[in-house]
């Protein structure tokens, strides 16, 4: 399945990989990855491949969920495709809380899920920081832990691993950073040189350089 959802990323180009002219970040990082996983509604022949790879995650949990949330905006498309496959309710959670009305942060049918097992949809983890911020919206609105957060990618930054550990977080993705790069090597994107200093950005990205 990674080497599938490998694949897919790159053949989408929802994730790009270019040491000679690497991307900034808007935190001013200089990566050799760029990920917009947003491309990859446009591939309907993808989709359920994606969307297995969620669900097959999903029941491999400890515990069960009862509702679906997804993060805003680019998580909401795979919530819901994941919500209609296990017939299960859709929630979707705000970067922040609205500034006016009711002030929520998130939207739907929000008093009928207090108490209930959530599952946290994302489509890319990068430090953790808007996860969790997803994942403390839950438990005040919803009054309850999230289960797990899932994603499409991960970069694979330790300090976000660690960062999920210490709040007792369940977190997966269906292909890593680290997964992506033994896939492209297999196709002979890079020699493994090239490969090995790409996989360095991962160990600390700050202050990685071409």
């Amino acid at each position: 399945m990674n080497g599938d959802i490998a694949r897919i990323l790159l053949e989408t180009d929802s994730v790009k990989l270019n040491l000679k002219q690497p991307f900034k970040w808007t935190s001013g990082i200089i990566s050799p990855i760029y990920c917009d996983n947003r491309r990859l509604i446009s591939f309907p022949e993808y989709r359920a491949v994606i969307v297995q790879g969620f669900v097959d995650l999903i029941l491999n949990l400890p515990e069960k969920p009862e509702v679906i949330a997804g993060t805003a905006t680019a998580a909401i498309p795979w919530a819901s495709f994941v919500a209609m496959s296990l017939n299960l309710p859709l929630l979707y959670i705000r970067p922040e809380p609205k500034g006016h009305g009711a002030g929520k942060q998130i939207e739907g049918a929000v008093e009928n899920f207090r108490g209930k097992k959530c599952i946290i949809i994302e489509d890319l983890i990068s430090t953790g920081g808007s996860s969790l911020k997803a994942a403390q919206a839950v438990i005040r609105e919803l009054e309850q832990k999230p289960i797990a957060i899932l994603a499409i990618f991960q970069y694979g930054f330790p300090d976000a691993a660690q960062l999920f550990k210490n709040e007792g977080y369940i977190m997966d993705t269906l292909c890593n950073l680290d997964q992506l790069l033994d896939y492209a090597t297999s196709l002979s994107y890079f020699s493994k040189p090239e490969t090995d200093k790409i996989r360095t950005f991962a160990h600390n990205p700050k202050l990685w350089h071409p």
